[in-house]
C-alpha cells in the first residue's frame, strides 16, 4: 500500500542519486541495490529525480523508467516523493499523474525560474495545482538554483490556500532566521495548520537547521546512515550526542557541498561503497581527477 504524503513527514527523506553506467546510460540494476541501501540505513522517505538526481538530464522515458523501478523496489515501504517540476505545466502534470499511479507518494515542485514577483510566484503554484488537482506536494525553496525569492509571508500564504501542499523543502542560505519565522507561523495565528519543514543542502546546516524546528531532512549525503541516527537523535531531545555524531562526518559534508565538484564526490563514495557499480556524471558535468582521488581517499580513511 503507497503511502500518501502529509504535513506529518519526518525523518531523512534520502536525496536518491541517479545511477549511470560507464557510458552513461541509465542502469537500473544499480537503481535496485541503491535503494535497497537507502531502506537498510533506515530512512523514512525518499525523494528521485531531484537536482542531485541529475533530472534535467533525463528524457521522459528515462524519467519513467527510473521511477517505475524504484517504486517497485520500495514496494510501500517507505514513501517515495518524485521531482516533477518542468518548463511546462503540461509536462508537469502528465508526469504527475504516471508517476502516481505507479504508487508516488507525492512530488516535489519548484518555482520555475524567471518569477519575480510574489503574486507571479502564487500565479505559478494556482497553475499547478489546477493541474494536478489534489496530489500531495513538497515545496521547494532553493533560491540558489532557481533564482526565485519567496518570502516568508509568501510561504505561509502558499500553504494556507492549498490544503495538498505538505512539506516545505526548505533550501534558503541564510535560511535559519527564514525556518525559525516559517515554524513559528504554526501556532501564531499566520498560518492555520501545522506544516512539516525537511531542510536540504546537502546537511551543511543541519544540526542548527533542527535547533530551530526542522522535522528532518530531504538532502543527500553517501552516508545516509549518519543523517538517519542524527535526525533521530535530535528528534528523541538528544542534541548534544547528535552534534557531536555529526561533527565526525563534518570533513565529508563540507567536501560534498562543493558547486560543481560535488555529485562526484558523492556519486564515487557510493561507488566505493558498493551500492552503485560507476560514479558517471552526465555531462554537463564533472568526474574526478587523480589528485582528488588521492584526496577522497584521506577523507574516507580518516572517517573509518
Amino acid at each position: 500500500m503507497a503511502h500518501r504524503l502529509d504535513e506529518s513527514a519526518k525523518g531523512v527523506f534520502i536525496i536518491a542519486a541517479t545511477p549511470f553506467a560507464d557510458d552513461g546510460a541509465l542502469d537500473l540494476d544499480s537503481s535496485e541495490r541503491m535503494t535497497d541501501f537507502y531502506l537498510e540505513c533506515g530512512v523514512t522517505g525518499m525523494t528521485i529525480l531531484g537536482v542531485m538526481g541529475e533530472a534535467p538530464k533525463l528524457n521522459p522515458a528515462e524519467s519513467a523508467d527510473f521511477a517505475q523501478r524504484v517504486l517497485k523496489r520500495v514496494g510501500g515501504r517507505v514513501p517515495v516523493v518524485v521531482g516533477v517540476s518542468a518548463a511546462g505545466n503540461r509536462n508537469l502534470g502528465a508526469f504527475t499523474k504516471k508517476v502516481m499511479d505507479m504508487g508516488a507518494a507525492g512530488v516535489m515542485v519548484a518555482p520555475t525560474a524567471g518569477l519575480r514577483t510574489e503574486e507571479q510566484i502564487e500565479s505559478y503554484y494556482d497553475a499547478v495545482v489546477r493541474e494536478i488537482g489534489d496530489t500531495p506536494v513538497v515545496v521547494q525553496d532553493y533560491p540558489q538554483l532557481t533564482n526565485v525569492h519567496m518570502s516568508v509571508a509568501l510561504i505561509n500564504r502558499l500553504f494556507a490556500r492549498h490544503d495538498s501542499f505538505k512539506v516545505l523543502k526548505h533550501e534558503d542560505v541564510p535560511g535559519l532566521r527564514k525556518l525559525t519565522k516559517v515554524r513559528n507561523a504554526d501556532s501564531d495565528g499566520s498560518r492555520k495548520r501545522r506544516i512539516s519543514i525537511l531542510v536540504g543542502n546537502s546537511a551543511l546546516h543541519l544540526p542548527q537547521e533542527m535547533r530551530r524546528g526542522a522535522d528532518g531532512a530531504n538532502t543527500g549525503f553517501a552516508y545516509p546512515e549518519m543523517l538517519v541516527e542524527v535526525v533521530d537523535l535530535f528528534l528523541k531531545g538528544k542534541p548534544e550526542e547528535a552534534e557531536d555524531l555529526y561533527d565526525i562526518y563534518l570533513p565529508i559534508v563540507r567536501h560534498e557541498q562543493q558547486p560543481g565538484l560535488g555529485l562526484a564526490v558523492r556519486k564515487e563514495v557510493l561507488r566505493r561503497r558498493g551500492v552503485i557499480r560507476s560514479a558517471h556524471v552526465r555531462a554537463p558535468g564533472y568526474m574526478l581527477d587523480t589528485d582528488e582521488h588521492k584526496e577522497l581517499d584521506s577523507l574516507m580513511q580518516r572517517l573509518e
